[in-house]
């Protein structure tokens, strides 16, 4: 006896995407990232960045979440696209700094189900912020730099003190992330005494607020003027090195950059 075919065709293979929106422009956004956005059947992120990334078609489903169960995302965004769903799971600026693309990778090293280990996974990169308040200034990344975070919801305060020391020390351009909320408001006023204590008061910083986005502010200051209650979970800092520069141009134009020599060298 023969068996009649079946009348439901296979699904298609799922994959997963996990991409970076940039700073928020869309202008910004890869074409990579945009097209992974426009093929997906389900879109995983914090609501935040998924309002971002809109608006979606009909569709396409949604699945938007609060900031702080990335590990439950990724683990989702792994089931889905297990099933045969096309999934886009969407960070701000670059996935893989400070991002979702790292809690993917948890999940999969985790997986107990060897099918998530056979998912077509990609990481889009995007424009990070600490790159894109960087361009808006200058160049003020020209030469060596860091990026630190200052939250301590996964790390202790102990080893981002001791990091952000020896990272003053070694006279790196520093990019901060993460540097205030309600939760710990205190902790950028303790960095910049450790880093007051090694670097000069006219060290310039900029303060790069949601950058590319409606409310976009860029703020040049010093190590010794800049305050506190100027930054917010929404602020990338950039700290220069004892080689970053002020540039005063026509019309009040001004610029930072970090020279991609140094005294010594040579």
């Amino acid at each position: 006896m023969s068996r009649q075919p079946s009348s439901t065709p296979p699904r298609p293979q799922g994959w997963l995407r996990v991409i970076g929106l940039g700073p928020g422009d869309p202008a910004l956004l890869a074409p990579a990232a945009r097209a992974a956005l426009s093929e997906a059947e389900d879109i995983i992120g914090y609501r935040t960045y998924i309002q971002l990334a809109g608006p979606f078609r009909d569709d396409q489903r949604v699945h938007d979440s609060d900031n702080r169960v990335e590990l439950e995302r990724a683990r989702h965004a792994f089931q889905l696209a297990a099933a045969g769903h096309r999934v886009v799971v969407v960070s701000s600026g670059d996935p893989g700094i400070f991002a979702m693309a790292t809690a993917v990778m948890e999940a999969l090293e985790q997986a107990k189900d060897p099918v998530w280990g056979a998912v077509d996974l990609q990481i889009i990169p995007g424009i990070s912020a600490a790159q894109a308040a960087a361009a808006r200034i200058g160049a003020p990344l020209g030469h060596d730099f860091c990026t630190l975070s200052l939250s301590d919801n996964l790390k202790p305060w102990s080893v981002i003190a001791r990091r952000l020391q020896l990272a003053a020390e070694a006279d790196l351009v520093i990019a901060l992330y993460n540097p205030s909320s309600r939760a710990r408001p205190h902790q950028f006023s303790e960095a910049l005494a450790l880093l007051r204590a090694h670097r000069a008061p006219e060290t310039p910083v900029i303060l790069g607020r949601s950058i590319g986005r409606i409310d976009e502010q860029v703020i040049v200051t010093t190590l010794a003027e800049v305050d506190p209650e100027q930054v917010d979970m929404r602020t990338v800092i950039i700290i220069g090195s004892s080689q970053t520069r002020t540039l005063e141009a026509a019309e009040g134009q001004r610029w930072v950059y970090t020279p991609r020599w140094y005294p010594e060298a040579g």
